[in-house]
Protein backbone atom coordinates (compact mmCIF):
# COMPACT_ATOMS: atom_id res chain seq x y z
CA UNK A 1 0.00 0.00 0.00
CA UNK A 2 1.36 3.42 -0.99
CA UNK A 3 1.78 6.03 1.76
CA UNK A 4 -0.86 8.15 0.02
CA UNK A 5 -3.34 5.33 0.73
CA UNK A 6 -2.57 5.37 4.46
CA UNK A 7 -4.91 7.14 6.90
CA UNK A 8 -3.91 10.80 6.86
CA UNK A 9 -2.95 10.85 10.55
CA UNK A 10 -0.39 8.09 9.92
CA UNK A 11 1.39 9.71 6.96
CA UNK A 12 4.82 11.09 8.00
CA UNK A 13 4.50 14.46 6.26
CA UNK A 14 1.00 15.14 7.57
CA UNK A 15 2.04 13.97 11.03
CA UNK A 16 4.98 16.41 10.98
CA UNK A 17 2.71 19.30 10.01
CA UNK A 18 0.21 18.37 12.69
CA UNK A 19 2.45 17.57 15.67
CA UNK A 20 5.96 18.75 14.73
CA UNK A 21 9.13 16.98 13.56
CA UNK A 22 10.10 15.93 17.09
CA UNK A 23 7.11 13.55 17.20
CA UNK A 24 8.32 11.49 14.24
CA UNK A 25 10.39 8.33 14.50
CA UNK A 26 13.80 8.07 12.83
CA UNK A 27 12.24 6.03 10.04
CA UNK A 28 9.48 8.58 9.46
CA UNK A 29 11.94 11.48 9.30
CA UNK A 30 14.15 9.57 6.89
CA UNK A 31 11.10 8.64 4.78
CA UNK A 32 10.21 12.33 4.34
CA UNK A 33 13.74 12.92 3.11
CA UNK A 34 13.61 9.94 0.72
CA UNK A 35 10.18 11.06 -0.62
CA UNK A 36 9.60 7.85 -2.61
CA UNK A 37 10.35 4.19 -2.11
CA UNK A 38 11.19 1.49 -4.64
CA UNK A 39 9.14 -1.25 -6.26
CA UNK A 40 7.26 -3.08 -3.53
CA UNK A 41 8.47 -0.75 -0.76
CA UNK A 42 7.19 2.58 0.51
CA UNK A 43 9.57 5.34 1.56
CA UNK A 44 8.99 4.27 5.18
CA UNK A 45 9.88 0.65 4.30
CA UNK A 46 13.07 1.85 2.61
CA UNK A 47 13.91 4.07 5.57
CA UNK A 48 13.47 1.16 7.97
CA UNK A 49 15.70 -0.99 5.76
CA UNK A 50 18.41 1.68 5.82
CA UNK A 51 18.24 1.98 9.61
CA UNK A 52 18.39 -1.78 9.99
CA UNK A 53 21.29 -2.07 7.55
CA UNK A 54 23.35 0.74 9.10
CA UNK A 55 22.02 0.29 12.68
CA UNK A 56 21.22 3.99 13.33
CA UNK A 57 20.83 7.43 11.77
CA UNK A 58 24.50 8.02 12.57
CA UNK A 59 25.31 4.88 10.63
CA UNK A 60 23.26 6.07 7.66
CA UNK A 61 25.01 9.45 7.59
CA UNK A 62 28.48 7.94 8.03
CA UNK A 63 28.10 5.38 5.22
CA UNK A 64 30.25 6.02 2.17
CA UNK A 65 28.93 5.96 -1.38
CA UNK A 66 29.92 2.33 -1.95
CA UNK A 67 28.15 1.18 1.19
CA UNK A 68 25.07 3.28 0.43
CA UNK A 69 24.81 1.96 -3.10
CA UNK A 70 24.43 -1.60 -1.80
CA UNK A 71 20.91 -0.73 -0.62
CA UNK A 72 18.36 -0.97 -3.42
CA UNK A 73 16.96 2.46 -4.23
CA UNK A 74 19.99 4.36 -2.93
CA UNK A 75 22.63 5.81 -5.20
CA UNK A 76 24.74 8.87 -5.96
CA UNK A 77 21.84 11.35 -5.83
CA UNK A 78 20.51 10.24 -2.43
CA UNK A 79 24.05 9.93 -1.03
CA UNK A 80 24.85 13.52 -2.06
CA UNK A 81 21.58 14.75 -0.57
CA UNK A 82 22.32 13.02 2.75
CA UNK A 83 25.80 14.51 2.90
CA UNK A 84 24.39 17.96 2.10
CA UNK A 85 21.83 17.65 4.92
CA UNK A 86 24.57 16.60 7.35
CA UNK A 87 26.83 19.50 6.37
CA UNK A 88 23.96 22.00 6.64
CA UNK A 89 23.25 20.71 10.16
CA UNK A 90 26.91 21.19 11.12
CA UNK A 91 26.96 24.73 9.75
CA UNK A 92 23.64 25.68 11.36
CA UNK A 93 24.87 24.54 14.77
CA UNK A 94 28.14 26.36 14.16
CA UNK A 95 26.25 29.58 13.42
CA UNK A 96 24.25 29.15 16.64
CA UNK A 97 27.45 28.77 18.64
CA UNK A 98 28.94 31.85 16.99
CA UNK A 99 25.87 33.96 17.74
CA UNK A 100 25.32 32.89 21.33
CA UNK A 101 27.20 32.40 24.57
CA UNK A 102 28.11 28.84 23.67
CA UNK A 103 28.97 27.55 27.12
CA UNK A 104 25.55 28.46 28.49
CA UNK A 105 24.31 25.51 26.47
CA UNK A 106 26.61 22.48 26.86
CA UNK A 107 24.00 20.43 24.97
CA UNK A 108 24.56 22.55 21.85
CA UNK A 109 28.32 22.05 22.13
CA UNK A 110 27.88 18.29 22.47
CA UNK A 111 25.44 18.17 19.54
CA UNK A 112 27.84 20.16 17.38
CA UNK A 113 30.79 17.90 18.22
CA UNK A 114 28.65 14.79 17.75
CA UNK A 115 27.88 15.94 14.20
CA UNK A 116 31.53 16.79 13.56
CA UNK A 117 33.13 13.65 14.96
CA UNK A 118 30.80 10.70 15.50
CA UNK A 119 30.75 9.51 11.87
CA UNK A 120 34.53 9.60 11.39
CA UNK A 121 36.34 6.30 10.97
CA UNK A 122 39.69 7.69 12.18
CA UNK A 123 40.55 9.36 15.46
CA UNK A 124 40.92 13.15 15.30
CA UNK A 125 41.68 15.83 17.87
CA UNK A 126 39.88 19.14 17.40
CA UNK A 127 39.45 22.34 19.36
CA UNK A 128 36.66 24.87 19.74
CA UNK A 129 38.38 28.25 20.09
CA UNK A 130 36.24 30.75 22.02
CA UNK A 131 36.38 34.49 22.67
CA UNK A 132 36.10 36.21 26.04
CA UNK A 133 32.28 35.82 25.93
CA UNK A 134 32.61 32.09 25.19
CA UNK A 135 31.39 32.57 21.62
CA UNK A 136 32.83 30.37 18.92
CA UNK A 137 35.73 31.82 16.94
CA UNK A 138 36.52 28.62 15.06
CA UNK A 139 36.50 24.87 15.27
CA UNK A 140 39.66 23.26 13.90
CA UNK A 141 40.98 19.73 13.63
CA UNK A 142 44.65 19.94 14.60
CA UNK A 143 45.77 16.31 14.78
CA UNK A 144 44.69 12.99 13.29
CA UNK A 145 45.35 9.39 14.28
CA UNK A 146 45.25 7.50 17.56
CA UNK A 147 46.34 9.61 20.51
CA UNK A 148 48.57 6.70 21.45
CA UNK A 149 50.35 6.95 18.08
CA UNK A 150 50.03 10.55 16.99
CA UNK A 151 51.58 13.23 19.16
CA UNK A 152 49.37 16.14 20.15
CA UNK A 153 51.84 18.97 20.60
CA UNK A 154 50.86 21.50 23.32
CA UNK A 155 53.12 24.07 21.64
CA UNK A 156 51.06 23.90 18.42
CA UNK A 157 47.81 24.22 20.36
CA UNK A 158 49.15 27.28 22.19
CA UNK A 159 50.35 28.86 18.93
CA UNK A 160 46.94 28.40 17.32
CA UNK A 161 45.09 29.78 20.35
CA UNK A 162 47.28 32.89 20.32
CA UNK A 163 46.88 33.33 16.55
CA UNK A 164 43.09 33.29 16.93
CA UNK A 165 43.21 35.51 20.03
CA UNK A 166 41.20 32.88 21.92
CA UNK A 167 40.34 33.39 25.57
CA UNK A 168 39.18 29.83 26.13
CA UNK A 169 39.05 26.46 24.40
CA UNK A 170 37.02 23.28 24.46
CA UNK A 171 39.12 20.25 23.57
CA UNK A 172 37.55 17.34 21.72
CA UNK A 173 38.38 14.03 20.13
CA UNK A 174 36.52 10.91 19.08
CA UNK A 175 36.67 7.21 19.86
CA UNK A 176 35.64 5.55 16.57
CA UNK A 177 33.67 2.41 17.23
CA UNK A 178 34.33 2.59 20.96
CA UNK A 179 32.90 4.03 24.15
CA UNK A 180 33.30 7.65 25.18
CA UNK A 181 35.01 6.96 28.53
CA UNK A 182 38.47 8.57 28.73
CA UNK A 183 41.66 6.58 28.84
CA UNK A 184 44.60 7.38 31.09
CA UNK A 185 46.30 8.92 28.04
CA UNK A 186 43.26 11.19 27.50
CA UNK A 187 43.47 12.39 31.11
CA UNK A 188 47.21 13.06 30.87
CA UNK A 189 46.81 14.94 27.59
CA UNK A 190 44.06 17.10 29.07
CA UNK A 191 46.26 17.98 32.05
CA UNK A 192 49.25 18.81 29.82
CA UNK A 193 47.20 21.08 27.53
CA UNK A 194 45.52 22.81 30.45
CA UNK A 195 48.91 23.63 32.00
CA UNK A 196 50.40 24.84 28.69
CA UNK A 197 47.41 27.06 27.87
CA UNK A 198 47.29 28.45 31.39
CA UNK A 199 50.71 30.01 30.80
CA UNK A 200 49.21 32.24 28.08
CA UNK A 201 45.98 32.92 29.98
CA UNK A 202 43.77 30.67 27.87
CA UNK A 203 41.28 28.65 29.87
CA UNK A 204 40.36 25.04 29.09
CA UNK A 205 36.61 24.86 29.68
CA UNK A 206 36.10 21.22 28.82
CA UNK A 207 37.37 18.17 26.98
CA UNK A 208 34.59 16.27 25.25
CA UNK A 209 35.04 12.75 23.92
CA UNK A 210 32.63 11.62 21.21
CA UNK A 211 31.72 8.01 20.45
CA UNK A 212 29.05 6.70 18.09
CA UNK A 213 26.10 7.11 20.42
CA UNK A 214 27.44 9.02 23.43
CA UNK A 215 29.67 11.81 24.65
CA UNK A 216 31.82 12.25 27.74
CA UNK A 217 32.46 15.67 29.30
CA UNK A 218 35.48 16.15 31.57
CA UNK A 219 33.84 19.27 33.00
CA UNK A 220 30.59 17.52 33.90
CA UNK A 221 32.57 14.82 35.68
CA UNK A 222 34.65 17.34 37.66
CA UNK A 223 37.85 16.40 35.83
CA UNK A 224 38.83 19.89 34.54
Amino acid sequence: MAITDWPEQERPREKLLRTGAVSLSDAELLAIFLRVGVAGKTAVDLARELLQHFHSLNGVFSADLKQMSRVSGMGVSKYCQLQAVLEMSKRALGETLQQNDSFRSPRQVKDYLQLQLSALQREVFGILFLDAQNRLIAYETLFEGSLMQTNVYPREVVKRALALNAAAVILSHNHPGGVASPSRADEQLTHSLKEALMLVDVKVLDHIIVAKQETFSFSEQGMI
